[in-house]
This record gives C-alpha cells, structure tokens and sequence, in this order.
C-alpha cells in the first residue's frame, strides 16, 4: 500500500522541483506532470509527481493528515 501526503510546488528547474507539506521539504521530479507550475498540488511516488490535484482537495487531504498526526 502507498500512502502519499499532497505537496505544493515551491520551486521547479526544468523537471527537478521541490515540494512542501506539513512544515517538510522534498525534491522531486516532475517529468509526468504536463506545465508545472509553482503552487501547483501534486501526489508524490518514489520521487516523481504522478498527478495533479486540485487545491480544495489537497487541503482537505493535508488537514486529514494532520489530524493524524496530532493524535499520535
């Protein structure tokens, strides 16, 4: 199973970027994500960006997350 938590795009260099969630950054490649663009919310797998999706629903999953975390 693969749990993935969605990043926004923070800075993109041509197919390398960098994404942030919940207060942590990470590199990334962005090579299946047609026009990338800064802002963008995007799933992550193995270090690439396999989908966008849309603000409303990254933030909603990001607050799940949270939640969890708090818990634990």
């Amino acid at each position: 199973m693969c749990l993935a938590v969605p990043l926004k795009l923070i800075e993109i260099d041509g197919k390398n970027a960098v994404g942030e969630s919940m207060g942590m950054q990470r590199k990334l490649r962005v090579d299946f994500i047609p026009e990338p663009k800064i802002g963008d919310y995007v799933i992550v797998h193995a270090g690439f960006a396999i989908e966008r999706l849309p603000e409303k629903q990254a933030l909603e999953d990001i607050a799940s997350w949270e939640e969890i975390r708090d818990v634990l």
